[in-house]
């Protein structure tokens, strides 16, 4: 599927009485879910943006055929390009994430952009939340709340935020949950990944939007749980073995995760189990560049992403 025509698939689906969902298929790389909340009082909030400006342009004509105006409140999830590049489009909005979200935005930048340089990015730029938080922080919208929820130290990222709409049990997890895609904690934690599942169970969410693929219910907490318990058994074999990662994914390759989107995950996660078995703490910072090098080595070309 074209970039085009991933983008004019991707609709707000009302998921609770004024709660949508944008899911944009097929979930793979910078193929990133995002969220809106309608507040009784018409105070919105939108749930992360889009990778870029063509794909933010059409998350705004979507949130604008849905509300009378734009939201108000702009959440990121958590630093990664997918989830923010396009937050220039929605000028109106004042933007809050966690305290560690917006420093890695801000010493990000538009590097995300320097991995795929063929994807048509358009005119983007980092744009930098004015409002941080460091545990938790309450939305107040009418008579409900949105809660966010720090999940650290480290999950996906060190800067993770779940959006929490409790008289609904809807969640909003960011990509410390993936649904059909391979999970990623290259810049996060395989112990701390675990950590934030627990606590998001303990919540009782009966839906889950995660930060790629379809929206599910708790069962997506369960299959992730799963993978990063599997990815640590892979490490504790592979360290004792004296097997590099790399090594080691290409001799036991991604086993009951083959069927998920970008498997070659598998290779950077590894480096982060290798780590924390080795005492690292969690969100300890590893070579980025050089580990997508090694992922890309492992998947024989550079990954496909159809932003």
């Amino acid at each position: 599927m074209t970039a085009a025509a991933t983008s004019t698939a991707a609709r707000l689906t009302e998921i609770a009485d004024g709660v949508f969902a944008y899911v944009q298929p097929d979930g793979g790389w910078c193929l990133n879910n995002a969220g809106l909340i309608a507040g009784a009082d018409g105070h919105a909030v939108l749930v992360d943006t889009a990778a870029t400006e063509r794909r933010a342009r059409r998350l705004r004509a979507e949130v604008l055929r849905t509300l009378a105006r734009p939201p108000r409140t702009l959440v990121t999830t958590h630093f990664h390009g997918d989830h923010t590049f396009g937050h220039r489009y929605f000028p109106e909005a004042v933007g809050v994430a966690q305290d560690n979200a917006r420093t890695e935005m801000a010493a990000a930048g538009l590097s995300l952009t320097t991995l795929w340089p063929g994807v048509d990015w358009g005119d983007i730029e980092p744009t930098l939340p004015q409002i941080t938080y460091r545990d938790t922080l309450t939305l107040h919208l009418g008579d409900d709340r949105a809660e966010l929820i720090h999940l650290g130290p480290a999950a996906h990222t060190t800067g993770d935020t779940a959006v929490w709409l409790p008289r609904r049990r809807v969640l909003f997890a960011g990509d410390v949950v993936m649904n059909g895609v391979t999970p990623f904690c290259l810049m996060g934690s395989v112990s701390g990944s675990l950590a934030a599942l627990r606590r998001l169970r303990a919540l009782d969410p009966v839906t889950v939007v995660p930060g790629h693929g379809p929206v599910g219910g708790p069962e997506l907490l369960d299959a992730d749980e799963a993978y990063f318990h599997w990815l640590q058994r892979q490490a504790e074999r592979g360290r004792a073995a004296g097997l590099p990662p790399l090594h080691l994914a290409r001799a036991e390759g991604p086993g009951p995760y083959a069927d998920r989107l970008d498997a070659e995950r598998l290779v950077p996660n590894l480096h982060r189990a290798y780590a924390e078995l080795a005492g690292a703490a969690p969100g300890a910072p590893l070579d980025v560049g050089a580990l997508f090098g090694e992922m890309t080595e492992y998947h024989g070309a550079l990954p496909h992403c159809h932003a």
